[in-house]
């Protein structure tokens, strides 16, 4: 997933010109070229949501210094990739699959807020 995640943050600056650096505020430019990716008529819809989700995986991983695991969606039937913060589990590549499928109204700006609200401050990494 972080092979994957740094080749979106290259793929972010080099073709969308946007600054992927794994920080919060880089999740408005993350949505930004999510927009991009989803007007594409020759969209791959399984490469772009394990691309740009295993970026925003990643965000949120070193964020709270949580890991990656596979582990069942909820109310699905095959493993997925899934990141565990201090128990919680989220599924940055669903959210990816409906802001692409979906639109406007699974933006990611409002997920990560949601997301920061419940888990509370970032960890502190020394």
């Amino acid at each position: 997933m972080e092979g994957y995640a740094q080749a979106a943050a290259e793929l972010g600056k080099g073709q969308f010109r946007q600054k992927l650096d794994f920080t919060a505020e880089s999740v408005d430019a993350l949505d930004d070229i999510l927009v991009q990716v989803g007007e594409s008529p020759e969209l791959d819809l399984d490469f772009e949501v394990r691309l740009w989700g295993s970026y925003l995986g990643e965000v949120l991983r070193r964020r709270y210094v949580g890991f990656w695991e596979m582990t069942q969606y909820p109310g699905g039937v095959m493993a997925v990739p899934a990141v565990d913060v201090r128990g919680s589990r989220l599924f940055p590549l669903m959210k990816v699959y409906r802001r692409l499928t979906e639109g406007d109204e699974e933006d990611l700006s409002a997920f990560f807020t949601m997301v920061t609200e419940r888990l509370g401050r970032p960890a502190q990494v020394n």
